[in-house]
């Protein structure tokens, strides 16, 4: 499928450029939750269950607090959602070796080949994105969306690169 590409007008802070901006991101963001939806519904999950396998599978022995703190969510919501993917025998937890009190969250070998399919779904997809858009503007989108992001977030933000 052909798409063309619009470029942004010199008067890219007006509302009608801002609200492009803003229709691009949201129809963006529902099409990757959709390309995953399907199978995390097959295993009666849904994108808080990805997210936290995500960000587990990024930081193996992430803390339940350090987890909780990158996903914004109640501490139920994350409860409710640890629990299921430990029932499904997705995710692991252990206690912490200097501190009992923590625990430690990593993804179980069928967690980790749960999370590498559905990112390899969503990979498809910024691939395609990334191919079409050129270096240049993939750098520019990433400085949108720190631009974007909050001082705190940012913080949080620079210990997940790799």
């Amino acid at each position: 499928m052909a798409t063309s590409i619009a470029s942004a007008s010199p008067l890219f802070l007006r509302e009608t450029e801002i609200r492009r901006g803003m229709e691009l991101l949201y129809f963006a963001q529902s099409t990757l939750a959709r390309s995953t939806e399907a199978r995390l519904a097959a295993m009666g999950l849904g994108r808080a269950h990805h997210r936290a396998m995500y960000f587990i599978a990024r930081h193996p022995d992430l803390t339940v607090s350090a987890l909780l703190g990158l996903l914004g969510i109640t501490k139920q919501s994350l409860g409710r959602v640890l629990n299921e993917l430990g029932d499904r025998a997705l995710v692991e937890t252990r206690i912490g070796e200097r501190d009992r009190r923590q625990r430690l969250l990593r993804l179980s070998d069928a967690g980790a080949a749960l999370e590498y399919e559905l990112f390899e779904t969503v990979r498809q997809h910024w691939a395609t994105a990334y191919a079409r858009a050129g270096q240049s503007a993939v750098s520019g989108f990433w400085s949108v969306l720190e631009g974007m992001i909050g001082d705190a977030d940012l913080a949080r933000l620079s210990g997940l690169r790799d």
